[in-house]
């Protein structure tokens, strides 16, 4: 590519709010996910490597082990979610500090649970920084779930958003009621972090969101979290808002119960863990959702991101059993680079 056209990329690339591309175009994906709290090393962070610039089939790295696993906090880690810098330099990979495995206490989880979030950094996908724990939370949090960020051009900061739990100041013990909500801070580093302030609360628990931009539009994807003996249908699926802003506080409804099966429909049972990407080849978005305690992630796909209108992909083949994570276009370097972890 000529030194103009890298510049004029980069610069265009930015203004969109969208990751430079390291001057080079997409040819494949890196998938990082973990596989569930049922095995000691399910909590860790795993890699798989899209087969060339095909989305919808993965093979694992590194002999099907971990390749970053936790030393801090809980020692587990799930719900990895890594992003490209804005100048395409470097990539950061958060995680919630959380390990099940040989515990299974949820309630715990919820009430006394991590307020931090694990962070690793790499210039390659190969090579990983030492493990870093960051306080993210309030006080009044319970816990810090599926940490995930996106670069804000307007503002010049990384937002990093998660689900707490959050407790009246007079209850330091976190004994009453509560529900998951989405807070965020900002950072230009992922060392120094802002304030933490709610993002999303819809007065009911709602977790796992995530984003994606397009044309200027910023979509969100988000779990509801209610039981589903309540009245909404919508309980344990995906809902997908739309907003201008990423802060806003009040995104517009796209669509509701995103993914669910129906009789003229195949798709999940329930659904968590959303992680939507764009197609490296055609105008074609993928959606992946959790389908929790059933197979892992499902791929879905749709042309038009404002319809909220998603068909399951047909012919998939990801990793076995994958959980929550992030699905990232690569370059052919990288591409080369990472199906090289051993």
């Amino acid at each position: 590519m000529k030194p103009i056209l890298v510049i004029v990329t980069l610069l265009a690339a930015m203004l969109a709010g969208l990751p430079a591309q390291a001057a080079a175009p997409f040819r494949g994906y890196l998938f990082v996910y973990f596989t569930g709290e049922g095995t000691a090393n399910g909590e860790q962070i795993y890699f798989a490597a899209s087969r060339g610039n095909d989305p919808l089939r993965f093979d694992e790295l590194n002999n099907r082990r971990p390749v970053l696993t936790s030393a801090l906090g809980e020692r587990g880690v799930r719900d990895p979610f890594i992003i490209r810098s804005p100048r395409g330099d470097r990539f950061f990979l958060i995680a919630t500090d959380l390990r099940i495995f040989g515990n299974g206490d949820w309630d715990r989880a919820q009430r006394h649970g991590s307020r931090s979030i694990m962070v690793w950094e790499s210039r390659d996908l190969v090579h990983w920084s030492n493990q870093r724990s960051v306080q993210v939370s309030p006080p009044t949090a319970g816990n810090t779930w599926a940490p995930e960020a996106f670069w804000d051009a307007s503002r010049g900061v990384y937002v990093v958003f998660w689900a707490s739990k959050l407790y009246a100041a007079s209850d330091p013990d976190h004994t009453g009621e509560s529900y998951n909500r989405m807070l965020y801070v900002t950072t230009t580093d992922f060392v120094t972090f802002s304030e933490p302030h709610v993002w999303l609360d819809p007065g009911h628990s709602v977790i796992d969101s995530t984003l994606i931009q397009h044309q200027g539009t910023f979509y969100r994807f988000t779990k509801d979290e209610r039981d589903p003996s309540s009245s909404s249908p919508c309980a344990k699926f995906i809902t997908e808002e739309k907003s201008t802003d990423i802060l806003d506080p009040t995104y517009d409804l796209v669509a509701e119960c995103v993914g669910r099966a129906t009789a003229s429909s195949p798709g999940v049972s329930r659904g968590e863990g959303p992680a939507v990407f764009r197609s490296n080849t055609e105008n074609k978005w993928y959606l992946f959702i959790d389908e929790f305690g059933g197979r892992g992630y499902v791929p879905f796909e749709t042309t038009d991101l404002a319809s909220g209108r998603w068909t399951l992909s047909a012919g998939f083949q990801l990793p076995a059993s994958p959980r929550h994570g992030t699905v990232l276009p690569v370059t052919q370097a990288e591409h080369n680079r990472i199906t090289r972890i051993r």
